[in-house]
């Protein structure tokens, strides 16, 4: 019997989810779900993945040689609207239900599927995140390709970091830690790079803009992607000598991203990594500044489950690959995170983040 692909595997993991929901098939409408089940990384598709694990990929003619390289199931090339491709194998494999991805199909869609389905089948909404949380333990290989985007990623912020001088604005900085990421062999970004400086540090979720770079602090939280897979990190910089509030505030969320990643391990829930860093936090008196969670999942997409927040209760699983980012925001004063992407292993956890994260002083 000839060895499974990985994507076959997947493909039988997922149908097994058809089957305890008692569906014909789930039509996959989410590229990222797509890929994940077939290696195709075409920017048109759907998937039909039938209850024995059989499936077939949907795309257009412009990916008729690129469907071949890449994917092992059947392959139609539909001259027309995907829709109407799709409805003709439900109406010839005479599909009853079929699951369909809520969070993935708008409402056009969904009324454009119906109308063209044959009268015997039935769409009917599979649970919300069901291939998510079969992506959220990854396999060998994703570790493998996650490693080399947390690696690139290092490496890019080290040789922008050498390009930093005072004056400089916060988006030249960004544009040059993109290249420098790019020129590594990163696809791309993972999300759009922040630098944040002095005050703007408060923000979050910063956009670079034209605000000049130092004395002060400096928040760089940056991502690559790596044949698909995603790295994610936040590191701070001190333009000239930092005053003891940063030093304190710096040590706060440093012990408090120690403490949730000494909390991680098989078995430990999400929520439980979130409240060892909120009571770190809580003993220097800035439990109320840290204001997102502490981190997420990440994988084929930068924010995957589970979310590392008060309410998930997910238990951790060997294999998933996740964020540790506690964070302080004071308005008017600026902000600190740091943040590394760590694996759960089998006794814990391995940060996977080279970057040290001891408090760094430039000179102006």
């Amino acid at each position: 019997m000839p060895k499974l692909t990985t994507e076959q595997k997947r493909r039988l993991r997922a149908a097994e989810q058809v089957q305890a929901l008692k569906l014909d098939a789930l039509l996959i409408t989410s590229l990222t779900n797509v890929r994940y089940m077939t290696g195709f990384t075409g920017s048109s598709a759907n998937v039909l993945l039938y209850r024995n694990g059989r499936a077939v990929l949907f795309t257009d003619p412009r990916y008729t040689v690129q469907s071949k390289q890449q994917v092992d199931c059947k392959i139609r090339i539909a001259k027309g609207p995907l829709t109407a491709a799709i409805a003709q194998e439900a109406a010839r494999t005479r599909l009853g239900r079929i699951g369909f991805e809520p969070e993935n199909i708008n409402l056009a869609r969904y009324e454009g599927f119906t109308k063209a389905l044959p009268a015997r089948a039935k769409l009917t909404a599979a649970p919300e995140g069901l291939i998510g949380k079969l992506r959220m333990v990854k396999d060998a290989g994703e570790i493998a390709e996650i490693r080399k985007a947390v690696d690139l990623n290092s490496r890019a912020l080290e040789k922008a970091l050498r390009r930093l001088k005072t004056g400089i604005t916060e988006s030249e900085l960004a544009a040059e830690i993109d290249y420098q990421s790019r020129k590594l062999g990163a696809s791309g970004p993972a999300f759009d790079t922040i630098v944040a400086a002095g005050k703007r540090a408060a923000l979050p979720h910063a956009r670079p803009g034209k605000t000049k770079i130092g004395p002060g602090m400096l928040l760089i939280d940056m991502g690559a992607f790596s044949n698909g897979y995603a790295s994610d990190m936040t590191r701070m910089v001190h333009i000239g000598a930092a005053g003891a509030k940063y030093r304190k505030a710096y040590t706060a969320v440093l012990e408090a991203q120690l403490a949730a990643i000494a909390a991680v391990k098989p078995g430990a829930t999400a929520d439980a990594i979130d409240s060892a860093a909120r009571r770190t936090l809580k003993k220097f008196g800035l439990d109320r500044e840290f204001i997102h969670s502490t981190g997420h999942g990440l994988g084929l997409e930068i924010h995957e489950p589970p979310r590392l927040g008060r309410t998930d209760q997910t238990p951790l699983e060997t294999g998933m690959a996740i964020t540790i980012e506690p964070g302080v925001y004071l308005e008017g004063w600026g902000g600190i995170r740091i943040e590394d992407t760590v694996l759960v292993t089998k006794t814990g956890c391995e940060i996977l983040t080279p970057t040290p994260k001891d408090l760094v002083e430039t000179a102006e």
